[in-house]
């Protein structure tokens, strides 16, 4: 039974209140920087642990004289204040030490995606103009086979991060050597920082073209900490944050290291992700919190049930994606009090939040938030006569964007350009600005908002859209259907795409009994004609699924290794080189 209207509006509002203590470190006057909340953190709880990592603890009195060390030894590599130092390493503690360090010197830290590299990793590097590369050990080799391409950078600029034994090749410097011989006091005042310098690049994950650099400022980051620190979380000294996720990415830099600065929990980090051994880390941390992405949540829900599920002393989770079809039994069975949903692009200005816990919503439309009416193939917004566009009422989907204001800035990108194609202008009057996020949002009862799908994911067959959000989540629900990634294949002679569907399954998948349960559950223009049988999905580093490579791909059986199935009828069947032809020829058609 849900709550009374007034009580979830008082619930809303009492949270809301906690971030009131951080108003004063993002107001315009301030000169607040996570090197200085680390400084007040240090000499508030310097005895209590604030990081952990495998088998290291770290305090936050050794943590501040630890960045104290990593400050000097990077002002003595020659970086100073708007300095630009690339990070690429997997999880591990010196990569949150080395970027409060380079904001001890008012330098930014450019986060790099450690899953890409070639010409995505020269780009990353090149535009965002690093002066040098912290790297670790495990990504030296991938770099070093793009140095001659990275501009201004030299094996001079390069420093490798142990991991573990690997202490990469003598011939690059090593930090862990360096930082040892620096002092542990702060390094001399290099002026004030400010709250709207930046801080840090975070990336966009890339999957339909190369990365864009978010400028990520001092006031986003320690704004974005104290929103999943004090009001998604509320979390403090004694908690401990478990963080799985990438630290390159927003959620884990947020929802983490800067909630653990803004709130004096602890931060639990692990490596990479592994679904196997979650529920044993979270209890060997002793975790009262964790940050996910939705697709991390399925993949635990798939290992096996075990006694232990519910063993543990988490007390709330915060993420976004966590799909309806599994918010029930993920926390049923893993016996989790609190699920806050959230909504937020890295360098956008739109946040929504679902503090009551109603399962598949991201939150409520707020003041400056708009749903507009659009092509929801191309993002396209929709004008009338006089050139503006039209918001969406309860029961209909469009394109969600946000006003930007002196209150709701837009940092953008390194890349203007790419900044200016995220904004849409004139939308409701001459002159005014909206932030497009590209995503399609559904409006419901009392303003709730439900995420439908992205902008260009969306297509259309048999003069009906498809979402492959809304169409996944009924695959999902089939017998043997671990996770399932929909996408728009086009088909020769004929308007639009049609669907395909790549699954990951187990034992007890029948491509008979998922024939019979998309037609109990979908209308024919919904239905996957195209099935590709897979024992591991292909994922960003951030849990994302590839659509761009799956699409590019198709049902060529001539491109594709694994098993394809072609919806003939009322049942699969194999798909091979003489069928894919006659579908090509046109002597196959689509019914």
């Amino acid at each position: 039974m849900s709550r009374p209207r007034l009580f979830t509006y008082l619930d809303e509002f009492r949270a809301l209140g906690r971030l009131l203590p951080a108003l004063p470190q993002i107001a315009p006057f301030s000169s607040y920087s996570p090197a200085r909340l680390l400084e007040e953190r240090a000499a508030r709880d310097g005895s209590r642990v604030g990081l952990a990592f495998e088998d290291r603890r770290y305090t936050w009195g050794e943590i501040d004289a630890r960045v104290n060390r990593t400050a000097h030894w990077l002002r003595d590599t020659g970086v100073g204040p708007g300095d630009v130092v690339a990070v690429l390493m997997d999880n591990r503690p010196e990569q949150p030490f080395v970027l409060t360090a380079l904001s001890r010197l008012r330098a930014v830290g450019a986060l790099i995606n450690s899953n890409i590299s070639g010409q995505g990793l020269v780009h990353a590097i090149n535009v965002a103009g690093c002066k040098q590369v912290v790297v670790g050990a495990e990504h030296v080799e991938k770099l070093r086979q793009v140095l001659p391409e990275l501009a201004g950078i030299s094996a001079k600029q390069i420093w490798v991060q142990a991991d573990g034994d690997a202490t990469g090749p003598a011939e690059l410097p090593s930090v862990d050597e360096s930082v040892a011989l620096r002092s542990p006091e702060p390094p001399e005042e290099l002026g004030r920082s400010k709250v709207d310098d930046p801080a840090a690049y975070i990336y966009t994950s890339g999957t339909t073209g190369l990365p864009k650099a978010a400028i990520i400022t001092n006031a986003r980051l320690i704004s974005a900490g104290a929103l999943f620190g004090r009001v998604l979380l509320d979390v403090g000294p004694g908690d401990i944050i478990y963080i799985t996720l990438p630290l390159y990415h927003s959620n884990a830099m947020f929802g983490g290291w800067m909630a653990a600065l803004t709130t004096g929990a602890g931060v639990a980090l692990r490596r990479r992700f592994s679904a196997s051994r979650f529920w044993e880390d979270v209890r060997r941390f002793d975790a009262t919190a964790f940050v996910y992405i939705g697709e991390l949540c399925r993949y635990l829900l798939n290992q096996a049930p075990s006694p232990k599920d519910g063993e543990h002393r988490l007390r709330v989770i915060t993420g976004n994606g966590l799909r309806p079809d599994i918010w029930g039994a993920f926390q049923q069975r893993f016996r989790i009090p609190l699920i806050r949903e959230f909504y937020g692009a890295t360098e956008g200005n739109a946040v929504l939040v679902n503090l009551s816990g109603r399962p598949g919503m991201v939150g409520r439309l707020m003041p400056g938030q708009a749903l507009l009416r659009c092509d929801e193939q191309s993002g396209e917004a929709e004008r009338d006569s006089e050139g503006r566009c039209q918001r969406l009422g309860a029961g209909e989907t469009g394109l969600f964007v946000a006003k930007v204001s002196k209150l709701l800035k837009f940092d953008g990108y390194v890349d203007r350009k790419a900044s200016d194609k995220k904004l849409l202008r004139d939308v409701f009057e001459p002159g005014d600005a909206w932030f497009n996020t590209g995503d399609l949002l559904t409006l419901h009862e009392d303003g709730w908002l439900s995420f439908a799908d992205r902008v260009g994911d969306t297509f259309r067959w048999k003069g009906e859209n498809v979402s492959t959000n809304e169409v996944a989540e009924v695959l999902n629900a089939a017998p043997g259907v671990l996770e399932s990634n929909v996408y728009g294949v086009k088909i020769p002679g004929s308007d639009g795409r049609a669907g395909m569907a790549s699954i990951h399954h187990d034992e007890g998948f029948s491509l008979e009994a998922f024939a019979q349960h998309i037609q109990k559950a979908l209308p024919v223009y919904q239905r996957p004609y195209f099935v590709r049988l897979q024992h591991e999905m292909r994922i960003t580093g951030t849990f994302k699924h590839r659509k761009v490579d799956y699409r590019r791909e198709g049902y060529d059986p001539g491109k594709v290794e694994d098993p394809l199935y072609f919806l003939d009828g009322d049942h699969y069947v194999a798909l091979d080189a003489d069928l894919y032809d006659g579908i090509q020829s046109g002597r196959v058609t689509l019914r």
